[in-house]
Order: structure tokens, then sequence, then C-alpha cells
């Protein structure tokens, strides 16, 4: 039989074991269990309780002894509205009443119950609740162990707390750095990889367990460096404190991937020091740049290509102009048609590059073109048509072949003749040796199809491929003295998709270029 001493002393022994086993316990929930258990043995209970205070003054059981877990929900409504004192003590009055009809409710044999509050730093963190069938008075020692332990409970409780919450925000932050749209890659101070996201093994064509703990310029292999250059920028003292730590260094060229393609990436490198202010890692931000450079390049050429296309016209109006309106001469009146015919030309022409430019922007603003659908004799507009950009050229003939009973078909006339300017035209420029502009159609129930054949230079399977892209125009020494801004195409394949219909293009290169475009019926 145990004496009194031994009981102390053993329950000392137990206090020490279990106060040992939280210290090394961190999972929120094991913590809570091992609390629980060691509460109702200590103080010879047969069933027991926590409830952590939630945000705000609420109370939510989250760890059961001995109890149904079908009064889980009753338990936590009698524990929501327990009362904190201004200075973080419970309201004992309430306590005390909650508690009665909750071992009444447990177990009408329950006579006793013993609440110890989980406090850290004057706060409530929780309160622990053993019930048991037998009265008892504790003595000052056993209060004072059972407080001590209670004490060390709320410790153990609220380490686990905040381990939970960091984990919850390292497996945020994780996920945040893996699935994040730009590349994102951690190094350390010897400048190897220690995190490297899914977004980057698409940007460099590394996988991730390949690059981890490798140097960064093994994986980053630079073709050409634009911006930047993070070796030389850590010679000059990048990145110590000396360093304008508002101005991270930011890297920009074409990166060499793994399976030897290139890349245009932009890379800032911002670093990272401990409280002691020891540099001791470097976040990377990885961008993928090529689609804006794209971006850039177009803006050139377009700035490039719109300044010639302006300026030609420009400078024949004004000259054409100055001529026919000098004083010292009398000009006859076949000079003068011919010079106010050059004149309304360019004047046309310049007219015709300016609503390219509108609905090309119009186009880029709502994705989609404003069509007006009416009845429309697609022969009669091509033969206008082609009658208006015959007059441009005395080498080339023109055939028109279309069935007798070709369909009308709902479009917009306007728009059609703009695609049909822009065929002929083309078909114009690119055969320059003349010979057959052929235009023609046929139909089926349920479409219409046109087609413009030429006999000129054709083109390569390359640029078939770009052709309807805005700006582009083919790489040929014929279209390099060509005048054109790359948009004629771009806009009327817009303008036969905005009728629900599609162009394309058949060319062998050297051996002329037939354009097609479909309309439902």
């Amino acid at each position: 039989m145990l004496t009194v001493y031994d009981a102390r002393v053993r329950q000392r022994d137990f206090l020490l074991e279990i106060t040992r086993a939280l210290t090394a316990q961190l999972d929120l929930a094991e913590v809570l269990k091992m609390v629980l258990h060691a509460s109702v043995v200590m103080l010879a209970g047969e069933v027991g309780l926590i409830a952590l205070r939630e945000s705000g003054a609420s109370f939510r059981v989250r760890a059961t002894l001995g109890i149904d877990l079908k009064h889980l929900s009753e338990l936590s409504s009698y524990l929501a509205d327990l009362l904190v004192n201004e200075d973080g003590t419970l309201d004992n009055e309430t306590l005390n009443d909650q508690l009665k009809l909750l071992g009444g409710m447990l177990n009408p044999k329950l006579r006793q119950s013993v609440a110890l509050p989980l406090m850290v730093a004057n706060e409530p963190l929780g309160l622990l609740v053993v019930f048991r069938q037998h009265r008892g008075t504790a003595s000052v020692d056993d209060l004072q162990m059972l407080q001590s332990f209670a004490d060390q409970a709320a410790i153990a409780v609220h380490n686990a707390k905040l381990y939970a919450q960091v984990e919850q925000e390292r497996r945020r932050l994780s996920a945040i750095l893996q699935h994040n749209a730009d590349g994102i890659m951690i190094l350390n101070t010897q400048l190897n990889i220690m995190s490297f996201n899914y977004a980057l093994e698409k940007i460099t064509g590394w996988k991730a367990s390949e690059a981890l703990n490798q140097p960064v310029d093994r994986v980053f292999q630079w073709e050409r460096k634009d911006e930047g250059d993070l070796s030389g920028a850590i010679a000059e003292g990048f990145p110590f404190r000396d360093w304008d730590e508002e101005e991270p260094l930011y890297v920009q060229g074409d990166l060499t991937r793994k399976d030897g393609s290139q890349v245009s990436i932009g890379i800032t490198y911002a670093p990272l020091f401990n409280r002691s202010g020891q540099w001791v890692n470097l976040i990377a931000n990885v961008r993928d740049v090529t689609n804006f450079r794209r971006a850039q390049e177009l803006q050139n050429i377009f700035v490039s290509t719109i300044s010639h296309e302006l300026r030609t016209p420009i400078t024949l109006i004004k000259g054409y102009a100055s001529t026919l309106n000098r004083d010292d001469v009398v000009w006859d009146p076949q000079t003068l048609h011919d010079g106010l015919t050059v004149i309304e030309e360019e004047a046309d022409r310049l007219n015709g590059l300016v609503d390219n430019l509108l609905t090309t922007s119009k186009l880029q603003a709502q994705r989609q073109l404003d069509i007006h659908l009416d009845a429309t004799n697609l022969v009669e507009v091509i033969h206008r048509a082609v009658e208006r950009l015959s007059t441009q050229s005395s080498i080339h003939q023109f055939s028109l072949l279309f069935p007798p009973d070709f369909p009308t078909v709902q479009a917009d006339q306007v728009a059609i003749r703009q695609v049909m300017d822009n065929l002929l035209s083309n078909a114009i420029k690119y055969s320059p040796s003349g010979g057959l502009i052929e235009v023609g159609g046929q139909f089926t129930d349920d479409k219409v199809i046109v087609y413009v054949s030429d006999q000129g230079i054709g083109m390569s399977k390359a640029d078939q491929e770009n052709l309807f892209q805005r700006f582009y125009r083919a790489d040929s020494a014929l279209s390099r003295k060509t005048q054109g801004t790359g948009l004629g195409l771009y806009l009327s394949k817009a303008i036969i998709e905005a009728h629900k219909g599609t162009m394309w293009v058949d060319s062998l290169y050297g051996q002329g270029s037939t354009f097609y475009f479909e309309l439902p019926r």
C-alpha cells in the first residue's frame, strides 16, 4: 500500500515525465490529448475536456476523454459564452454554473468538477476540466502541483498552436511560391539553388530535382545579357549593407534552356538578411519576357513602318502641290490633271492607311470587329474591286470565274470590299512580272468560297504560318522594296472571322499564291 509520501513522489515523477513529453511535442492534437490524459489520471477523474479560446471571447471544445462524441455540439454551446474578466481571468460564477450543467448532462453520477485555466502571459488560452464521481479536497501541495502542471500544459499548448500557425503559413507560402505564375528561386550565399518552383521548370526546362543544390550559373546559362550581371554585382558589393537595398538587382537577357532552345527572361534578385544583418539568401523572381520583347519589337517595327508609309505619300503630295502652285510657270491642262491625280491617289492611300490603323486599334481594344450584315451580291462587290484595282497595273490580266447562280450572302459590303482591295493589291505587288490574277468562287449548301490567285513570287511555309499576324511581312528582296504596313492581311482575316468565316493561303515559293476566304450562306 502506497504512503502519502510515496503517492506524492509518484505524482511528481508523473508530472515530470508528462512535462518532458509535452516539451518535445509540437502537434497540437497530440499535446491536447497528453495534457487531458495526464490531468484525468492525476485527479482520479473519469471524464475530461479541454476547450480553447477562439478568436474573440468564445471557447470551443478541442479534446475530450470519456465523453460520447454525440455530446460535442452541446459541450461547445455550453462553453461558448464563458465570460472573461478584464484581468484575463474567467468569471467563476458563470463557470461553476456551466460546469454543473455539463456534468449533469454527461453523467448524473459525476459529483465534482475541477477546472484549471490554461494561462499564458495572463491571457486565457483555454480551460481544462476534469469530472469525477467522488468529492475531495486537494491540499495546498496538490493545488500547487496541479497549477504547475496547468502552467506547463498551457505553455505546451501555446507552443503547439504557434507551431501550427507557422506550419500553416509555411504551407501557404510554399503553395504561393510553387504555383506562382512567375518563376521563384532561392539561392544560398554560395549561389547554390535551394528552391525552384514549377513555373521555373517550364521557363528553364530543368526539373526542380535536377536544379536543386546546383550552382545557379550551371542552370542559368546566358546566350546574351542585355542588362545586369549577378557575379559582377556581387564583386562590387551586392548584396551587403552598403548596397542600396531599395534597388534590387535586375538581370535581363536571352537564356539557353536545357533543351538548347532560347527564352528571354528578366530576373529580380532581392537579398534576405537575418536579424544580425547577415546575408543569408537571395530571392530571385524570374519572369518570361519573350512576349514583352516581341511586343517591343512589334512596336519598333510599327513606328518604323508607319513613319515610312506616311512619309512617302506626304512627300509626293507636298512635292506635286508645291510644283503646281509655282507662280513662274503656267501648267497645261494635262500636267495639272496628272499632278492632281497623283495628289488624289496619295491622299486616298493616306486615308486607307489611317483607316487600317484605326481598325487595328479598335480590334486590339475590343477583340472583335463590329460588322453590319446585309444581303450582299459578292460577285458585284468583287467585280467593282477588280475594275478599281486593275487601273493600277498595265502588265496584269484579270479574270473572274464565278458560276452564274453564285448566291448572295449576309455580309458587310464595306468590310468585304476592304478584304478584296487588300487581296488584289497584294496580288499586284507580289507578282512584279505581271501575269494572270484570277478571282473566282464556288459554293455549297451552307457556305461560299472566294479565292484570289496570282502568278507571283509565292512564299515559304514559315511565311505562310505567320502571314496573318499584325505587322508581319514576308522576308524577301521584293517585300523589302514594296510598300506596306503588314496590316492588310491581319485585318482581312479579322473581318472574315467577324463574319463567322475563315481565311487561309496556299502558296509555293516561286510559283505564286492563292488566298481563300469562306463565308457561311
